[in-house]
């Protein structure tokens, strides 16, 4: 019995396999925590685009700050990524006091899928000369939820486990 199990403890064949069950599983997870991060960034990117050219339209505006419906529309409109864009983007539009700290600026605001309807936290419609900030907040489902990057990333907003991407621009609004 020595001698068989000897003989089978010398053997070489499949040496290569258990190699491969153990590399295999850590590969495979740094190559996709490696594209949902990729794909976070670029969804990022397009959000800040997407609300620097809403912001821009505003600033070429005759003066009159546009409403909710029609910045989002815009955001919405550059950001070819964000699925289901006009129910998973929430914007906030807060008037700045130049003078003061911005330290007073509450964290930004995202949509509860869970409520049917939530209304907007903060719109405020600036006249000329006001200094506004207009901040974006956008859901997205991680791509691989129970993988390492995707795991870490949900977070419970309406137990949707999904992941939120903010955006901000401040803007002065031009008198006409």
């Amino acid at each position: 019995m020595r001698q068989i199990l000897r003989r089978f403890l010398r053997r070489e064949e499949g040496s290569a396999t258990i190699e491969f069950v153990i590399i295999f599983p850590v590969f495979i997870a740094v190559f996709l925590a490696s594209f949902e991060l990729g794909m976070l960034q670029l969804r990022h990117t397009m959000l800040e685009r997407g609300l620097d050219l809403a912001v821009r339209t505003v600033r070429l505006s005759s003066g009159a700050t546009p409403d909710y419906d029609l910045i989002r529309d815009k955001i919405c409109e550059h950001t070819p990524l964000i699925s289901d864009c006009a129910d998973n983007l929430k914007l906030e539009m807060i008037r700045l006091d130049p003078w003061t700290s911005f330290t007073t600026i509450p964290s930004a605001d995202c949509i509860d899928r869970s409520v049917p309807f939530a209304p907007v936290r903060g719109w405020v419609e600036g006249g000329p000369n006001d200094l506004l900030l207009l901040r974006a907040c956008v859901l997205f489902d991680p791509m691989f939820p129970s993988t390492g990057i995707g795991y870490r990333l949900s977070q419970d907003f309406g137990n949707s486990g999904a992941y939120a991407l903010t955006a901000k621009n401040v803007f002065v609004v031009e008198p006409e």
